[in-house]
């Protein structure tokens, strides 16, 4: 079993990175997709005898991480007609340096964490840094709103691999994690809402019907 986790765990470093090196918003988005998809598979693995609230709380990772925010993010992305990242404050192959040495701080800083026998026998505290720091750099470095919400995401993905050290002691920590991707559905809505007024003076759909070829 931890052997399957911890090719999900390499498949998640590998989406970070695909991220920090990618211009392409879409590419991007359907990247933090697949990786919130990943991220809903986790706890059942992790845990060789999934409950109800488990299987609850892996259908709502993947539906709201892999389903609903990839999709508010493309249709934000259609609304504000931008597709790539063009000049980022940091380029993609810095970004990428970056990460392999924000990656390598992680690993050597979780080896001297004093975690219980169960967490050391995944890589799962690494990556969990590894993908926060991902996220700060995309959060940081990148200009566009679509992809900082992106970044956000990253960030708060990690966020949700470490809680899942947490899930059996205080599991109402990941299903904040879960409400916390909601929090940024808000904000998505809000870039396409900001961007119809700017385009058409009003969020009035019924202004809309006025429209021509």
């Amino acid at each position: 079993m931890s052997d399957s986790v911890d090719r999900i765990l390499v498949l998640i470093v590998l989406l970070d990175f695909y991220a920090l090196g990618a211009s392409r918003m879409r590419a991007v988005i359907r990247a933090s997709a697949l990786q919130g998809v990943l991220l809903g598979v986790l706890p059942l693995l992790l845990h060789g005898h999934p409950t109800t609230h488990l299987w609850l709380i892996c259908i709502g990772s993947i539906a709201i991480k892999g389903l609903v925010m990839p999709a508010l993010l493309l249709r934000a992305m259609r609304e504000v007609t931008i597709h790539r990242e063009v000049e980022p404050l940091i380029g993609f192959t810095t970004s990428l340096l970056l990460g392999a040495v924000g990656t390598g701080l992680a690993l050597l800083f979780s080896s001297h964490l004093p975690l219980m026998a169960e967490s050391t026998s995944t890589q799962l505290v690494p990556t969990s840094f590894a993908t926060v720091f991902t996220g700060f750099l995309v959060l940081t470095t990148r200009k566009k709103a679509v992809m900082q919400v992106v970044g956000y995401l990253i960030l708060e993905n990690g966020i949700f691999l470490f809680g899942l050290l947490l899930l059996e002691a205080l599991p109402f920590l990941v299903e904040i994690g879960v409400l916390l991707d909601l929090l940024v559905g808000v904000f998505v809505m809000g870039i396409i809402l900001n961007r119809i007024q700017r385009t058409f003076n009003a969020i009035d759909t019924a202004h809309l019907s006025t429209l021509r070829d």
